[in-house]
């Protein structure tokens, strides 16, 4: 009999795991990892610009580490997640120290040109919090297809940064929490009007941190609609005997 099991927060299905280093323009190494599918075609590729380091976020905070946990075998999406600099993980600690977004721009370039030298297809970038930040100032120069916001703060964007993007075709999609702790869907709405092709979702129920198995597949499956919504709708068991044992 095939069981199955079913998919929840600290699932990790099949993957291709690979401790990675990025190299900055200024000389930092920084520490991370790269998940692709077992078998089958990358179909795109995540970057992925983790919460305020300073507050806690790193590159396992759990979305992201949920996105990689998941991604590669249910939509054969490639996720790589990174430390920026002097940001520590169970990975290791990035070189440098915290600059407030501003030299942490070398620190996605970086993870841009590895994407670049490995040949990985259809990347996207994915900020979650003050990685959107990093994602709106310095995505748009950068060679995505697009850009995926989880709770924008807009602390550190100014208003000429957003501007910037009204004439930028590539995808913008924007997920605001209802309660969020800092910018809430009617603000949300105001502030992004300025780029008309923004999709601004707002989350019924939703908090700043998406805590929950089902806020995770909210995000996750936005994700995919974005990437590769042939992927959709996204499994919710797996195949018990393809997991590692200690799973």
């Amino acid at each position: 009999m095939n069981e199955t099991i079913e998919i929840r927060g600290g699932t990790q299905l099949p993957a291709v795991r690979e401790d990675i280093e990025l190299h900055t323009s200024d000389g930092l190494t920084l520490v991370g990892e790269l998940a692709t599918p077992t078998e089958g075609p990358i179909v795109a590729t995540l970057v992925t610009l983790h919460p305020l380091p300073t507050a806690g976020g790193f590159m396992d905070s759990h979305v992201l580490r949920k996105a990689a946990a998941r991604l590669p075998a249910l939509a054969g999406i490639a996720v790589l997640r990174f430390n920026t600099r002097g940001t520590s993980s169970p990975r290791g600690t990035s070189d440098g120290a915290f600059d407030g977004g501003t030299a942490e721009r070398a620190d996605v370039e970086a993870a841009l040109a590895f994407v670049a030298e490995r040949g990985l297809p259809n990347p996207w970038l994915l900020g979650w919090s003050f990685g959107t930040e990093l994602a709106l100032k310095y995505g748009r120069d950068a060679p995505v297809d697009g850009v995926i916001l989880l709770s924008p703060p807009l602390h550190r964007t100014s208003d000429a940064e957003l501007l910037a993007w009204a004439d930028d075709t590539r995808p913008l999609v924007v997920l605001v929490p209802e309660h969020d702790d800092y910018l809430r869907p009617p603000e949300a709405t105001e502030r992004f009007a300025v780029v008309p092709h923004t999709t601004l979702i707002a989350v019924d129920g939703a908090k700043h941190l998406w805590v929950g198995e089902s806020q995770t597949l909210r995000v996750l499956t936005e994700i995919v609609r974005a990437m590769n919504p042939a992927a959709l709708p996204l499994p919710t068991e797996w195949p018990a005997q393809s997991l590692p044992a200690a799973v």
